[in-house]
């Protein structure tokens, strides 16, 4: 009764829990939504018995002007996951190709195994970052997507402009680019790419952010894209009815009217992901995270959750979420203690 297939597609393996342990293992923030989000999904929470919005006409509209773009440009999902999968199943079918760089999001292969497309796995450079000359020898003729992630979960690097305009003019005209920026809020860096100035240079490119971080709503799921209106028309036509709820368009309404506030929670992190960087040798990122590649993943974890610290192990290193002052110094002594 069920695909032959699903035996070997992998399951999303979400960030470890534990009761009374800091978790630093989601990329969460720790901060509660900020105040004015909170009262707005509330009030919408008394009006659950109705319907939302299905097509959050109302969010579209607010970051059509925030983003400088037409409200016809936008989508809005569960979250930017499930705009990323949306755009998966408008590029390809059974036996195309969907290329992204490794290790990234690990939910890029399960989408594209979920419309039975071949996924094509390129590893990361030496230094974390996308390895983008590998990303265009692998285009085929089976190509339809391609994923980039800047700034990289978990390395936390980016894509510089010339990067990708140097990538873009490889890249043929119908093969669709989702450029992933769900740590957008998080990047300082001077020399990066960004896609909202991206899409009006390149009608194949889609830009792809989040609520679920820097606005500290990953409880409600509700994410966006952006790009050409044919690309975000047909990203409409896959997303499911009523899917973004009344509390989750209230929440990302209210938030996007207390921009000044968000900044200051960013920079808090940005502060305290250089600070841990430096304590633990590692390279500094863009991201509410660092990455330590190369290490004993396994272990790293289970001496950091045997002194009440969880973190994120792959099996090519580990992630650390960055929140808060307080919470760095809690990772700094258990880090100490676990005789890392």
């Amino acid at each position: 009764m069920i695909r032959p297939d699903l035996s070997a597609m992998p399951a999303y393996v979400p960030g470890t829990r534990q009761p009374d342990a800091l978790k630093l293992s989601s990329n969460e923030v720790t901060t509660t939504p900020l105040p004015a989000a909170v009262r707005a999904m509330a009030e919408a929470a008394a009006g659950a018995n109705r319907y939302p919005d299905m097509f959050a006409t109302d969010v579209k509209q607010a970051l059509a002007e925030n983003l400088g773009l037409e409200a016809n440009q936008i989508a809005v999902g569960c979250g930017s996951s499930a705009l990323c999968q949306q755009l998966v199943q408008i590029t390809a079918t059974p036996g195309d190709e969907v290329i992204f760089p490794w290790r990234s999001f690990e939910a890029y292969p399960i989408f594209a195994r979920v419309v039975g497309a071949t996924p094509v796995a390129v590893p990361l450079l030496h230094d974390g970052r996308h390895d983008l000359d590998a990303m265009a020898d692998a285009i085929s003729e089976r190509t339809r997507l391609i994923f980039l992630c800047s700034p990289n979960n978990p390395s936390g690097t980016v894509i510089t402009q010339g990067e990708f305009d140097e990538f873009m003019a490889k890249v043929p005209a119908d093969v669709v680019v989702g450029l992933d920026e769900a740590y957008f809020e998080y990047n300082r860096a001077e020399d990066t790419v960004v896609a909202t100035e991206a899409i009006n240079r390149y009608p194949n490119v889609v830009g792809l952010r989040t609520f679920s971080k820097a606005y500290g709503l990953a409880g409600v799921r509700i994410g966006y894209a952006f790009g050409s209106p044919e690309l975000i028309s047909a990203l409409d036509k896959m997303a499911i009815p009523f899917g973004v709820s009344s509390v989750a368009q209230a929440g990302a309404l209210a938030s996007l009217d207390a921009a000044d506030e968000l900044l200051e929670r960013t920079e808090e992190t940005v502060v305290q992901r250089d600070r841990v960087a430096d304590a633990l040798g590692a390279r500094r990122s863009e991201a509410n995270f660092i990455w330590l590649p190369g290490v004993d993943s396994t272990d790293v974890a289970e001496r950091l959750a045997a002194q009440g610290v969880l973190v994120r192990a792959f099996p090519e290193g580990v992630r650390i979420t960055v929140t808060t002052r307080a919470e760095t110094d809690q990772l700094l002594e258990a880090w100490r203690a676990a005789g890392l």
